[in-house]
């Protein structure tokens, strides 16, 4: 007897529809899986037979064959058991096959005793099934919650063989899951640390509010001790929270990299990555035989912070910067090409030189002037150029230090932040899922970042007189209407593009000499 059933797979952060055709006949026992399986694919057959028997039932003894399809598609992992066991069931006689299985799907991984395992990137299977006109997923139990966060489709979390079994025959229905959309509100009072508890640096601090509030990628330079990865931990604390839309194509990512928090069904907070310098290139893109995200995905829709840049290698460094132009990330492999999104606010610190006390105001430079061109030489122009805000931090004074009275709070600082997101999305509302001034396109830039007559002079002047390039004048452009946005102005006014052009003036000072 011929059963289909359907199962996913996964290419990329996609899902896709996967036909398991299931052929049961009383010849010479034997079973194949074909459809172009990989190793655990084809492993799935002792599984499935261990499972089917210390369920209490009789594998049969016949001819099995199933093909997954399409055909001409790589199938991998252990997804598809569940499937491939539903349909040797269906066609053995032990499930009814009157039952309609056309608008089900199936994905899970079987243990030897039957019971059901959860598997990675559930949520963009369920995601793609219910584009696909699919009713009803069962899905294990343990994945069931993040599957619930997709609507119009009914989840079934299953536990076993038995269950699976018992809810066909009607001896005990599953009970659907459905999302709690309480999950959906992280608590933003829960951070630990506190814009409050950094004393001095104004600028910088004014700096990672305007960033925070356009998305803008930030460039801290300092000596030692002056507090930059202090405040690059309390970034987090002054960020909007993410929308749905956001926080389901962040938890796509960290599902299919098996690394969404035990008991969480959605990504509620926007991620903060923070690699170490010795970390490789493909650690850092994505990659692997079947390619998975790296730290430029992870960060999605949050903020990749990357302490001590020179340190990192250069060729690492340079895979940077086709995803800051794009958001998105190109692994090219034998089998084809996947993209996987990667649009997030680069947060960089470095010193300036090696020993750190370049220019310091007591502590002498031991760099030879070689090896600080050598040590600033390690970041190249191009990356230099897409980072919008460059900030020199100075090493604090005595008074700054001993100071008591606590800064401006992280909350404070939020409400500006979201005040200008606002802002922002309500001129944004028809820009192409554009949620932020740094991701406008140049249609956009044109639209609404037109200068006043006097900002518009002072714009061409430093173009000029600095030696701007085309992609550091819009990105000019963009930090002033994101100031123009906490002002609460329409307007972009000549105090903004001063500003703007005052925070890009940095990298002239350390990388022309």
């Amino acid at each position: 007897m011929l059963s289909t059933i359907y199962s996913s797979g996964i290419t990329g952060v996609d899902g896709f529809t996967v036909t398991v055709e299931c052929d049961v006949r009383d010849r010479l026992a034997n079973f194949e899986i074909v459809g172009l399986p990989d190793a655990a694919v084809k492993e799935a057959k002792e599984r499935i037979r261990a499972a089917i028997e210390n369920s209490g039932f009789i594998f049969p003894d016949a001819s099995i064959v199933i093909n997954m399809a399409p055909a001409d598609t790589k199938k991998s992992g252990t997804v598809f058991d569940l499937a491939m066991l539903t349909g040797i069931m269906r066609s053995a006689g032990s499930i009814n096959p009157s039952i309609d299985f056309s608008t089900k799907c199936f994905m899970g991984e079987l243990s030897l005793s039957g019971a059901v395992r959860p598997v990675r990137g559930i949520l963009c299977m369920v995601l793609a099934m219910k584009n696909a006109g699919f009713r009803e997923a069962y899905v294990p139990e343990e994945n069931a919650a993040e599957a619930a966060v997709v609507s119009g489709i009914e989840v079934y979390g299953v536990s076993s063989v038995n269950e699976l079994l018992d809810h066909f025959s009607g001896k005990k229905p599953l009970r659907q899951r459905e999302f709690d959309p309480n999950a959906l509100h992280p608590q933003n009072g829960g951070y630990s640390v506190d814009f409050s508890d950094v004393k001095g640096q104004a600028r910088a601090k004014r700096a990672m509010e305007i960033a925070a509030a356009g998305g803008h990628n930030l460039l801290l330079i300092g000596p030692p001790g002056t507090g930059k990865s202090m405040l690059a931990k309390r970034l987090p604390t002054i960020l909007p929270d993410m929308t749905f839309e956001e926080a389901i194509e962040v938890t796509k990512i960290y599902s299919i990299a098996g690394m969404l928090p035990s008991g969480s069904s959605l990504m509620t907070s926007r991620p903060i990555r923070s690699p170490h310098h010795t970390m490789s290139e493909t650690a850092l893109a994505g990659g692997g035989i079947i390619p998975s995200p790296g730290e430029i995905s992870l960060a999605h829709n949050g903020v990749l912070f990357l302490d001590e840049l020179p340190e990192f290698p250069r060729q690492v460094t340079e895979v940077l910067r086709q995803p800051l132009e794009d958001g998105e990330i190109t692994i090219t492999r034998a089998s084809g090409k996947i993209k996987f999104p990667s649009s997030f606010m680069l947060l960089c610190a470095m010193n300036p030189c090696k020993c750190g006390y370049r220019g310091h105001p007591t502590h002498r430079c031991t760099c030879k002037p070689a090896d600080v061109r050598k040590y600033l030489s390690r970041i190249s122009g191009p990356l230099l150029d897409r980072i919008d805000l460059q900030v020199e931090m100075p090493s604090l004074t005595k008074d700054e230090i001993q100071q008591l009275t606590p800064g401006e709070s992280s909350e404070e600082i939020r409400k500006r932040v979201c005040a200008a997101r606002t802002f922002a999305a309500e001129r944004l509302r028809d820009g192409e899922g554009v949620y932020c001034n740094a991701k406008m396109t140049p249609r956009q830039i044109r639209k609404y970042c037109t200068p006043d007559a006097e900002a518009s002079e002072m714009l061409s002047q430093a173009y000029e007189n600095i030696g701007l390039s085309a992609r550091g004048y819009d990105r000019i452009l963009k930090v002033a209407r994101t100031i123009a946005d906490l002002a609460g102005s329409e307007i972009i006014k000549a105090e903004h593009i001063g500003e703007a052009i005052q925070l890009r003036l940095l990298d002239r000072t350390y990388f022309s000499e």
